[in-house]
């Protein structure tokens, strides 16, 4: 089953930058950090990216329990949630979250996370770009990695800032669009010199403008 892999693999932990929030993550003494990827290939399992809080996550965690108001009583998407961090944050701050990932592992991930603290979150498993708008706020943390992911992303991500709010929290990735974004808060996340080229990423939220 996902969720005893996703067990077998992580240890609970915290993020840096969200105290707050339980999580299971790869760390330095579970497998799968040392997992290589003829291991992963071997196993039929997609990149752990789950079993990792990133930075842009973290960023959106922090920004929605500093201001609660932002997200009480709305519908919130986290999507590509990863860990979920932002996902939980919300619905510790009174929202009603929706998670969605393609990956079933991280699926499995989300459903463990909502649980471990405490918070009830629909979990979406499959690709939601090209679904109609049901949220009032979109959260989408460090999605603009690839060339791939963000053409496929970024026009329905625009198409759905015309109905609802949509941040998009960037650590400086290099396929982040250079205009029809408006910053609206920064955070200083330490990172692992085993994921990123430095031990401290900035992290600017924007609203995607339509």
């Amino acid at each position: 089953m996902p969720e005893a892999f996703v067990r077998t693999h992580t240890t609970v932990a915290h993020a840096a930058l969200v105290p707050e929030v339980a999580l299971h993550l790869a760390t330095e003494i579970t497998p799968i950090w040392q997992a290589s990827e003829a291991w992963l290939k071997q196993q039929n399992i997609e990149p752990p990216f789950w079993a990792f809080a990133w930075p842009g996550g973290q960023a959106l965690a922090r920004a929605v329990l500093d201001a609660p108001e932002r997200v009480a009583g709305r519908r919130v998407l986290d999507f590509a949630a990863g860990c979920g961090v932002a996902a939980i944050a919300a619905a510790q701050r009174g929202a009603r979250v929706e998670a969605a990932e393609i990956d079933p592992l991280a699926a499995a991930a989300l459903r463990l996370n909502a649980a471990l603290n405490g918070v009830e979150i629909t979990v979406t498993e499959g690709d939601v770009v090209g679904a109609d708008c049901r949220w009032d706020l979109i959260l989408a943390g460090d999605v603009c990695y690839e060339a791939p992911m963000t053409a496929h992303i970024l026009p329905w991500l625009r198409r759905m800032a015309a109905r609802a709010e949509v941040w998009v929290a960037d650590p400086g990735r290099a396929y982040l669009p250079g205009q029809g974004l408006e910053p609206v808060a920064r955070h200083a996340v330490p990172t692992s010199l085993e994921l990123e080229d430095r031990t401290e990423r900035e992290v600017t939220i924007y609203r995607l403008l339509p």
